[in-house]
C-alpha cells in the first residue's frame, strides 16, 4: 500500500477537500472529466480561450454542451440561475459536469494530487438526504414542558446532550461526525481506494471499510458536505 508520507496532507484537509478527495478517485467522474477536457481544449483550439474566445461561434458548436438528456440534471430548475443555457436551451458542458457532480466551478482535474484550495472549490448545496433506516445510536430525545420557564430546560438539555456525546465517543462511536472525528478513518478509505487501484490485496478485515470507501466515492461525498465545518466543531 502506498507510504504514509502521501497521506500527511490528510491530517490538514477540510470539509470540501475531503468531498473532493473522494470525487477525484471516481472512475466515472475520471472518464467525464476526460471526455470534457478534450471536448473543452478542442473548442479552445477552434475558437480561442476563455477570455478572448469567439463566444458566438463557440455557443453554436454543439460539443459546447452536455448530453441532451441526463436524468441526473432531472431535479435541477434552470430558471433559478443554477444552470448556464445556451443554444435551444441546452446546458453549457462545464456546467453540465458541475451540476451533475455537485459543484459549481470549473470541473477539477481528478489526476491532481494538491488539494485545491477553498477559492476553488465552490460545491452545490447537497441534494435532500433520503430517508434512512432510524439508528438510535444517536437520538437523543429531550422533552420540554412549554408550561415552565425554557431556560433552565435548555440548560439541562445541554448537559444531557454533552454527556451523551461524552457515552457514545467512550463507547468508540465518533460523536459529533465532524471532519476531525472521521479523518482518521477517512485517510484508511482513501489509502484502500488507491490501493485497489494499484492492483493491491484488500484483506477480509479490510472489506467492510472498503465497501464504505467506495460508498463515499459513488456519491457519498456529498453526505460529508453536510457535517460541520470547523474541524473543532
Amino acid at each position: 500500500m502506498t507510504t504514509d508520507d502521501a497521506y500527511t496532507h490528510c491530517a490538514t484537509l477540510t470539509r470540501d477537500q475531503w468531498a473532493w478527495e473522494f470525487l477525484r478517485r471516481n472512475p466515472e467522474y475520471q472518464s467525464d472529466y476526460r471526455q470534457f477536457i478534450t471536448l473543452w481544449r478542442a473548442l479552445e483550439a477552434d475558437y480561442g480561450a476563455p477570455p478572448h474566445r469567439n463566444f458566438a461561434l463557440w455557443k453554436l458548436d454543439p460539443r459546447a454542451y452536455g448530453p441532451l438528456n441526463d436524468s441526473r440534471l432531472d431535479t435541477l430548475d434552470a430558471a433559478t440561475g443554477d444552470l448556464c443555457i445556451g443554444e435551444d436551451d441546452r446546458v453549457f458542458i462545464e456546467c453540465w459536469m458541475g451540476a451533475k457532480w455537485g459543484f459549481h466551478k470549473f470541473p477539477l482535474d481528478p489526476a491532481r494530487t494538491a488539494p485545491p484550495n477553498p477559492a476553488e472549490l465552490s460545491w452545490r448545496k447537497p441534494p435532500a438526504a433520503e430517508p434512512r433506516p432510524r439508528d438510535d445510536t444517536y437520538r437523543l430525545d429531550i422533552p420540554f414542558d412549554l408550561s415552565l420557564p425554557l431556560p433552565p430546560q435548555l440548560d439541562a438539555a445541554k448537559f444531557r446532550l454533552v454527556s451523551r456525546a461524552t457515552e457514545l465517543r467512550r463507547a468508540g462511536h465518533p460523536a459529533p461526525l465532524n471532519v476531525t472525528s472521521q479523518c482518521s478513518k477517512w485517510t484508511q478509505m482513501v489509502r484502500l481506494l488507491d490501493a485497489v487501484v494499484a492492483g493491491e490485496t484488500i484483506s477480509d478485515e479490510q472489506a467492510e471499510l472498503l465497501r464504505e470507501a467506495q460508498a463515499l466515492m459513488q456519491g457519498g461525498y456529498l453526505e460529508i458536505l453536510r457535517l460541520g465545518e470547523s474541524r473543532a466543531s
